[in-house]
């Protein structure tokens, strides 16, 4: 999907990723991760998001939870992240890095709440009246007010199967009324997933989602609430900021466009660079077919253009064949043979955090001195320095 992006806009990564795996410094089935351009890019998306007001959390899940990224993305511009579930909480809580919003899309366990509210999130997001009043509690306990981002869902919206929750509209003016008994926790904003999707072919595209938004904005308004912050997430990049902007958004979450890895990427170049490449090696032939080793595919990535590189650095371009969601990818299919101990690289839309890869974080690559500065497991943990 982005590999002749990556040829075009950073062939040094390419250079890098055949070192390092030809040198056996990286095994097969890792993810290679630019941090300086990743840096460049987060500065990128500060500097607009900062022109225009929009402010920015940054997104961890495509890239393993990485904390040394994350420290790196922090330090450019982008101070907190947004956590899509507790367990990426718990992961930046334990490297002390500041969290913008807990709790979408997934909700914070009721037996954990006190522990992240303590922590000083700026928001939490809330599907429901019992977590508003177990919220409240929690922050009564610590002795702080939490602030509140309602996250909010209609039968028209788009949703993804595995992420629904949320409130009705109808559902508002109770919330109104019952925020009014709580005194440990501030109603600030709404929010909804997705608010932009991606047509095919050069554009996002608003949801439904926002004239969602719009509503719960005037019914909350209506009844007392004055909502000062509208979460727009969704491919938050140089493309869509001014967008955010226009519809009076006041957050973004950029993710994929901080590895250049949005879909719209894969059509056009934007101000970020791609930044992140997946590697492996050619295991064996059978039948005219070359099979290498797996643990990173993900089922939406649209994984279609391989690179080998063999010992002698010859390249070949090649197509990887279909994959089955029935089975488990031990092995990928490249559609002709190669040479065993050949380098694989493919640059796709991946999600790491549900993978089984390794994550390195390599910096140096831009200046020609690539440096792994630690080996990571998919969900965040240090393998190796």
């Amino acid at each position: 999907m982005f590999l002749e992006a990556t040829k075009r806009r950073n062939p040094k990564l390419i250079e890098a990723a055949v070192m390092l795996h030809q040198d056996g410094v990286i095994l097969p089935d890792t993810y290679i991760l630019d941090l300086d351009q990743i840096v460049e890019n987060a500065k990128g998306l500060k500097a607009q998001a900062d022109e225009v007001g929009i402010e920015l959390f940054y997104m961890t899940k495509q890239i393993g939870r990485n904390p040394l990224v994350s420290e790196a993305i922090k330090n450019a511009g982008i101070k907190h992240a947004v956590v899509v579930d507790f367990k990426e909480a718990l992961i930046m809580m334990e490297n002390k890095l500041p969290i913008g919003n807990v709790g979408h899309l997934v909700q914070v366990p009721t037996r954990l709440l006190e522990k992240v509210v303590d922590y000083g999130p700026k928001f939490m997001t809330v599907f429901s009246l019992e977590m508003l009043e177990k919220i409240n509690e929690a922050a009564k306990k610590v002795g702080k007010t939490q602030r509140i981002l309602l996250k909010v869902i209609e039968p028209t919206d788009e949703i993804y199967e595995g992420q629904f929750g949320g409130f009705h509209l109808n559902e508002l003016e109770k919330v109104a009324q019952l925020s009014n008994n709580l005194e440990n926790i501030t109603i600030s904003g709404i929010t909804s997933f997705p608010c932009f999707l991606f047509d095919g072919e050069s554009d996002l595209k608003p949801t439904n989602n926002i004239q969602t938004i719009e509503k719960a904005t005037k019914i909350l308004a209506d009844n007392g609430i004055a909502i000062s912050e509208l979460n727009i997430p969704s491919a938050t990049c140089s493309k869509t900021i001014p967008l955010i902007k226009g519809i009076n958004g006041t957050q973004g979450e950029p993710g994929h466009a901080l590895t250049g890895t949005t879909p719209l990427h894969a059509k056009m170049d934007l101000a970020e660079v791609p930044s992140m490449l997946y590697v492996s090696e050619i295991s064996h032939n059978l039948d005219g077919k070359a099979y290498f080793y797996g643990g990173g595919y993900y089922r939406r990535g649209h994984l279609e253009n391989l690179l080998v590189v063999n010992e002698e650095k010859e390249q070949t371009q090649d197509k990887v064949e279909g994959f089955g969601n029935e089975s488990i990818d031990y092995y990928l299919t490249a559609a002709h043979t190669h040479a065993v101990g050949s380098t694989v690289l493919a640059a796709f839309r991946t999600q790491i955090f549900v993978t089984r890869s390794d994550v390195a974080v390599v910096s140096g690559i831009q200046s020609g001195q690539p440096k792994v500065e630690g080996i990571y497991n998919s969900l965040g943990n240090l393998i190796r320095r």
